[in-house]
């Protein structure tokens, strides 16, 4: 919140401007091709009311200080292009009808849930990415999902007031409410991070950690982060969803893999990371090391590098090396693990 200046003996106090919808640290500032609009309208609308008040320092200052936060807002945004989005996935920018009811996903500043819109960093978008017509999400303490249609192009939203859609609900989704307590639409704000079903967690920070084992490493996975694409000697040449990187499109992207060896030179420990976007191997390597192994001061040595391709994706995997007898995170113990490394 901001305040102005008051000029001493005045006794008016200027109104206090309200934050900006919340984002959380570090996440990116996603928008659609009509939210960015909507947004630099905004900004000419305020930059209009600026110009009407005049000497009027009380509402001059505040008319400033919400453009500030504004122009913050729209300084960040990246727009995301739904041509490239794969038409059978729910991703940012999709229309998804679920039980009946139509929202859209959408950025945090255009997000209005009574209008059907919703915005990325809720749960119930996280629960709905990565989902395909037909798939059930089990949602504790809430109803039960069946997403029933995604598409890319303009449905009619479902309006919500008072926590209920407009529509007549069916007597099995009404039967579904009173046996579940909650609708979707209460939780869609809700605080909690949901996962993704069948998957990696999705986190909204650091390694997925095992309630009964503190110690266990799993790789986070978000759908909605943006990768680097790179062609075959490395060179950045665009940018993707991981969710675009992994449908099966083969877009090259690099990887990160690490081997713990012991004293005697033998692998004691596995451990892989995406490389971020605008980062380098060796960057994200260390930064990762650092968070996640709890490392520090050490160096890796590049063991190698090749091209990996699976059924659903292509990676250009960077392969390092580093000694340490610490006890560090376990992996986990599954073939789908440890396939990954087999031509490190």
């Amino acid at each position: 919140m901001s305040r102005g200046f008051i000029k001493e003996g005045d006794q008016e106090t200027i109104p206090m401007v309200p934050p900006r919808a919340y984002l959380p640290s570090g996440v990116p500032n996603y928008v659609t091709k009509e939210g960015l609009a909507a947004l630099n309208e905004e900004l000419k609308s305020l930059e209009a009311e600026r110009a009407q008040v005049g000497e009027n320092y009380i509402m001059g200052n505040f008319i400033d200080a919400k453009m500030k936060l504004l122009i913050s807002r729209i300084s960040s945004a990246v727009e995301v292009d739904l041509a490239k989005a794969n038409k059978d996935t729910v991703s940012f920018g999709a229309w998804v009808r679920y039980n009946g009811r139509v929202v859209r996903i959408v950025g945090v500043d255009e997000a209005n849930v009574n209008q059907g819109l919703i915005a990325f960093t809720s749960p119930i978008a996280k629960a709905l990415t990565g989902k395909k017509v037909g798939d059930v999400i089990e949602l504790k303490g809430a109803e039960r999902i069946v997403v029933e249609e995604v598409s890319f192009e303009p449905m009619a939203l479902t309006q919500v007031v008072h926590d209920r859609p407009t529509e007549t609900s069916t007597a099995s989704e009404k039967q579904n409410q009173k046996t579940t307590g909650k609708t979707i639409e209460q939780l869609v704000q809700a605080p909690q991070v949901l996962q993704k079903d069948g998957d990696w967690p999705i986190k909204e920070d650091g390694p997925h950690i095992k309630d009964d084992e503190s110690d266990f490493f799993e790789p986070k996975v978000d759908p909605m982060e943006f990768l680097p694409i790179v062609n075959d000697r490395g060179n950045i040449v665009g940018r993707a969803l991981y969710l675009e990187l992994h449908n099966g499109n083969k877009m090259l992207h690099p990887v990160v893999h690490l081997h713990i060896l012991n004293t005697k030179g033998e692998v004691t420990r596995r451990y892989w990371w995406h490389v971020a976007f605008g980062d380098t191997p060796e960057k994200t390597l260390q930064r990762k090391i650092e968070e996640t192994l709890g490392l520090s001061g050490v160096k890796p040595k590049l063991k190698r590098q090749y091209i990996r391709e699976a059924k659903t994706e292509k990676e250009l995997v960077y392969v390092f090396t580093i000694v340490s007898e610490k006890d560090l995170p376990k992996t986990p113990e599954e073939k789908t693990y440890f396939v990954l490394f087999e031509k490190d």
